[in-house]
């Protein structure tokens, strides 16, 4: 798909504030609302806005923990790393869940309530398969950055 200046003007407001009402984005965008309307249904049709969420605090929720969690397999066939893969990602403790390579087989990013919430997630989703070799977290201690934004080419002015 191809993106011009408007769509990315675009892009960047909906990462500061998905929450904008069109004719809000329009205005920001220094587009017509029938225009932006267009153009964003275009970008969410075309796959480039995945979904429009509403980002939480986690410590505010309760979920005060957060571990970073490297985990390596016995077994690294596609079917078993498949069947993993299927596993964390169904669990709600698990926020992000990456293959990576080298290195250990899957990083995954984990909040948990306590250490207790954080031991029971290690049962469920790791003690018990018998295909999980080891298994190194880290636990966050402060979170300095987190921004989910991408970076996008400046748009033309």
């Amino acid at each position: 798909m191809d993106l011009d200046a408007t769509d990315y003007r675009l892009l960047e407001l909906l990462q500061d504030d998905a929450s904008l009402s069109n004719q809000a984005l329009a205005e920001r965008a220094h587009t017509s609302p029938a225009t932006a309307l267009r153009r964003v249904r275009r970008l969410v049709d075309g796959g480039v806005i995945e979904r429009r969420v509403a980002l939480l605090s986690p410590e505010r929720l309760g979920a005060g923990l957060t571990a970073l969690v490297e985990i390596t397999l016995d077994r690294q066939g596609a079917e078993h790393l498949d069947a993993f893969e299927a596993r964390v990602a169904g669990d709600a403790a698990v926020q992000q869940c990456y293959r990576v390579s080298p290195g250990p087989d899957f990083v995954l990013v984990v909040h948990a309530a306590d250490m207790a919430g954080y031991h029971a997630l290690v049962q469920r989703l790791f003690t018990q398969d018998a295909n999980v070799r080891n298994v190194k977290a880290f636990f966050s201690v402060k979170r300095a950055k987190f921004d989910p934004r991408l970076p996008l080419p400046a748009p033309a002015r």
